[in-house]
């Protein structure tokens, strides 16, 4: 095996004294030559860029798929730079089930007729799902992937590049100044006694020897210097450029959050499609739990969410509950403290205020999220989520 002897020793010998000098710093027993604010505010800056965007990453990752098997099997692929078999989305899995179970029911009876339309409409909202998982990872998964692969890989050599520059420069220093402390002593205390002229000569030679140490030592020193402050400049170039990666990474984030855009929209666009087709082949026949959205249901009283009216929370009954002729059970009343304030959207509802007390009680047929609240000769319905029942 051919190898240079002398550069293994060589090596291992930088090693050694790299290894000295930095447990020598760490117990305090040595000098560390400290990197200006700047540079120190760019080192900050940067780890802070990379642990963020790293953290951002995984999560998006969780986002676009949340099943971690797929998240491996696909990394996989991409390791091996095999392409990615094809995976059908939920929502296309879901739309071809419900057309499967259509053609089974009879695609001209109601149910299958309408399994046909919400499949079919499942399957294109998968479509939608899919385009914005391909476009996210092109556009904002990407490059940030690329970042933390390429541009902090390259910083990261460099930084540690800098660290043992930065140990070998402080090891000069430190030999450098063992050699003057010694240079002075030789020339001031002799090696033997002083009674003895020969001790002088010896004395002398040692100080001519000590002398060309700290020559040498000072020349190891400017070499290690010049290399420091050439790696410094280097890594500081590097740690600059993530001013440029913030740069690309808010153009990433603004087609991200377009991506999502458009596919929410089309969603949305989807789903009214499906209503109105729903609607127009139903007429003006009512279902049980299926009533139109009264904006004000999705309301957040006090911006609690926790406490927001369901979407379907109005009175299911096909006639409109009068309100009049609703009689108190000869048992059952209850007595309920409001919770929030609460402004009546019609005639059959009651106002409420927060912290006043009422009576309420319910009715056959009503919806379980209402009750009829009564407050001396005020009577209407009333939201439960509103109230908390005492007794």
């Amino acid at each position: 095996m051919d190898f240079s002897v002398k550069k293994l020793a060589s090596d291992a010998g930088v090693f050694f004294s790299r290894a000295v000098q930095y447990t020598e710093e760490k117990l305090g027993q040595a000098e560390k030559t400290e990197l200006d604010a700047h540079f120190e505010g760019l080192l900050a800056r940067a780890d802070c860029t990379k642990n963020w965007t790293e953290k951002i990453y995984r999560q998006t990752e969780v986002l676009l798929q949340p099943n971690p098997s797929a998240r491996i099997e696909e990394f996989l692929y991409e390791k091996l730079d095999r392409k990615i078999p094809y995976r059908a989305t939920n929502g296309e899995i879901l739309g071809q089930y419900m057309l499967e179970a259509a053609k089974e029911f009879g695609p001209g009876t109601p149910y299958g007729s309408t399994l046909i339309q919400v499949g079919d409409s499942q399957r294109r909202l998968g479509g939608a799902e899919r385009e914005f998982l391909q476009t996210s990872s092109i556009s904002f998964l990407t490059p940030l992937r690329n970042f933390l692969e390429g541009d902090w890989r390259t910083i990261t050599k460099e930084r540690r590049l800098l660290e043992n520059r930065r140990l070998d420069l402080d090891a000069c220093k430190a030999r450098l100044k063992k050699a003057k402390a010694a240079e002075a002593k030789a020339a001031v205390v002799p090696d033997f006694q002083e009674t003895r002229p020969r001790n002088y000569v010896l004395s002398a030679s040692a100080s001519a020897l000590w002398s060309e140490e700290v020559e040498k030592a000072e020349q190891e020193l400017r070499v290690a210097q010049t290399e420091f402050d050439r790696q410094a400049e280097v890594t500081r170039l590097l740690l600059e450029g993530i001013s440029s990666t913030h740069v690309n990474h808010l153009r990433c984030l603004h087609e991200f959050v377009e991506a999502q855009a458009t596919y929410y929209s089309q969603c949305h666009h989807f789903m009214q499609e499906l209503q109105k087709e729903l609607s127009s082949a139903n007429g003006d026949v009512r279902y049980p739990n299926s009533f139109v959205v009264n904006p004000r249901s999705v309301r957040s009283p006090s911006g609690d969410p926790s406490s927001a009216l369901p979407i379907n929370s109005l009175s299911p009954e096909t006639e409109p509950l009068q309100i009049e002729e609703v009689q108190p059970p000869a048992s059952g009343t209850r007595k309920a403290k409001v919770l929030y304030d609460y402004d009546a959207a019609d005639t059959s509802e009651l106002s409420l205020l927060a912290d006043e007390l009422i009576t309420v009680y319910t009715v056959p047929g009503m919806d379980s999220d209402w009750l009829i609240g009564e407050r001396g000769n005020q009577k209407g319905k009333v939201p439960v989520t509103y109230l908390e029942l005492l007794s």
